[in-house]
Order: C-alpha cells, then sequence, then structure tokens
C-alpha cells in the first residue's frame, strides 16, 4: 500500500508530457531568436518573430490558404490513392505467394528507384497541374502500403487461417473477417509513415512545376534570397506533418482500445 501510494504521487509530481513538450518547443524557439538577433544571422535563419509575422500577413490575405490547401489536396490525394491500391494488392500478394514470387523483382526495382527522379517525368505525361502531383505522392506511398500489408498479412496466426480452411470458408470471407481487422495495426502505421512521404512527394512536383503550393512558395522565396519565407514554408509543413501524426495516433489508440473491449 506504501508503495502504491508513493507511485501515485510520484505521478501527480510529474510534469505532463503535453507541457514538456511546449517547454522544449519555447526553449528552441528562445535560442533560435536570441542567436540570431545577438549574431545578426537574420539573413541565414531568420527569426521566429519575424516568420510569425509573415504567417500574420499570409493568413490575412488569403496567400496561406490558398498555397496550404494545393499542397494537401496533392498529398491527401495521393495518399488515398496509395491506400486504395497498396492495402488490396499487398493482401493479394501474400494471397497468391506464387504471383508474388514472380514479380518481387521487379517490386523491389521500383521500391529502390529513386522516386524524385520520376517528377519530371509524371510533368511530361500529364502536365504541371494536380494530376502530376498525385502520381508523385501516390508514388512516394504505395511501397509503404504494399510492405506494411504484406507483413502483417504474413504475421495472421496460420491455426486461425488453418481454421477458416477446415471450414471451408471462402476467401472473401476470411478477407472480411480474419486478415481486414489483424492488419489495421499495419495501415494505421503505413498512414502514420505515409504523411510524411506524401508531403515530400506534392513539394518535391511543385519545386519542379507548379504556380501554388508551399513548394512553389519555398522555391519562390528562394529565388529572391527570402530566408523568412522559406523558414514560413517549412514550419507549416512541419505543423501540418505534427498535427496528422497526432490524429493518427489518437485515432490508432481508440481503434485499438476498441478492439481489446471487443475480444
Amino acid at each position: 500500500m506504501a508503495l502504491e501510494n508513493t507511485d501515485i504521487a510520484a505521478r501527480k509530481g510529474r510534469v505532463p508530457m503535453v507541457a514538456q513538450r511546449i517547454i522544449l518547443i519555447s526553449v528552441l524557439l528562445t535560442i533560435w531568436e536570441l542567436g540570431s538577433s545577438l549574431t545578426e544571422g537574420e539573413f541565414w535563419v531568420s527569426r521566429p518573430l519575424l516568420i510569425v509575422e509573415r504567417l500574420i500577413t499570409m493568413i490575412q490575405s488569403g496567400e496561406l490558404l490558398r498555397h496550404l490547401t494545393a499542397t494537401l489536396v496533392e498529398a491527401g490525394s495521393g495518399l488515398l490513392l496509395a491506400g486504395l491500391v497498396g492495402i488490396p494488392l499487398g493482401i493479394a500478394l501474400e494471397r497468391f505467394p506464387r504471383v508474388a514470387k514472380l514479380v518481387e523483382p521487379i517490386i523491389m526495382g521500383l521500391y529502390g528507384l529513386p522516386r524524385v527522379a520520376l517528377a519530371p517525368l509524371f510533368i511530361l505525361w500529364v502536365g504541371i497541374g494536380l494530376a502530376s502531383k498525385v502520381l508523385m505522392s501516390f508514388s512516394m506511398v504505395i511501397f509503404v502500403f504494399l510492405m506494411n500489408v504484406s507483413e502483417g498479412v504474413r504475421s495472421i496466426d496460420k491455426d486461425m487461417l488453418d481454421l477458416m480452411s477446415t471450414m471451408r470458408a471462402s476467401r472473401s470471407f476470411v478477407t472480411r473477417r480474419v486478415v481486414l481487422p489483424a492488419i489495421v495495426p499495419w495501415i494505421l502505421t503505413a498512414i502514420r509513415i505515409g504523411v510524411g512521404l506524401a508531403l515530400i512527394g506534392a513539394v518535391v512536383a511543385e519545386l519542379i512545376g507548379s504556380n501554388q503550393g508551399l513548394g512553389w512558395f519555398i522555391e519562390k522565396s528562394a529565388g529572391r534570397l527570402d530566408t523568412t519565407g522559406v523558414f514560413t514554408g517549412l514550419i507549416v509543413l512541419m505543423a501540418v506533418a505534427m498535427l496528422a501524426n497526432f490524429m493518427i495516433v489518437s485515432a490508432e489508440r481508440r481503434l485499438l482500445r476498441w478492439r481489446g473491449n471487443s475480444r
């Protein structure tokens, strides 16, 4: 009992993780602001206060919303398309091992190909519009879904699959009732990884050819030697990735808690 009381008291005395993160970020921003001011390094690394001022100006003018919306639509569409293609493809490859062995060298060859090099090709194929950015994001994420789902299917209890086979369950029934519920954590992990990669794909495509988006804004700012503009775009991208990761982690915890309670 004494140990339990001590443990409870220790927990109450701890600073919440959210507060710790806020303190850490505040300290880093303070160091950045002071270091840039004292060393006159605004041209090289800007300053947090200047970035905040730029963000306010862009929000008031609607420029931030325009660029952010364009990048989110491109990255989100690529991520969604990669999930719609990668999840069933990963399941199919594990359900048909002979086909998987046949196409494995091709898949690994495509996976090892630097997808950034495909951006000019996508622009040649479909132009500098939305489609080329979606294809770029798709190419960055598709293999994450494919490999995670394949590994998830591979980790399913073989006894469960043998039981379904003994009961003469159809492939569609096994997929719906056994395979899909088992690979949910793997899919969520793929989404967490894929969010950042989808943003990278969209931004890279915008850097090569576009007239809007955060990548285009960063390139335009760099061309004007506008360091504050470059860091503003980078900070917005980082905030989007952090927010998306937080939302996915929260959804994953709720989903896995529901699954645990339903057993």
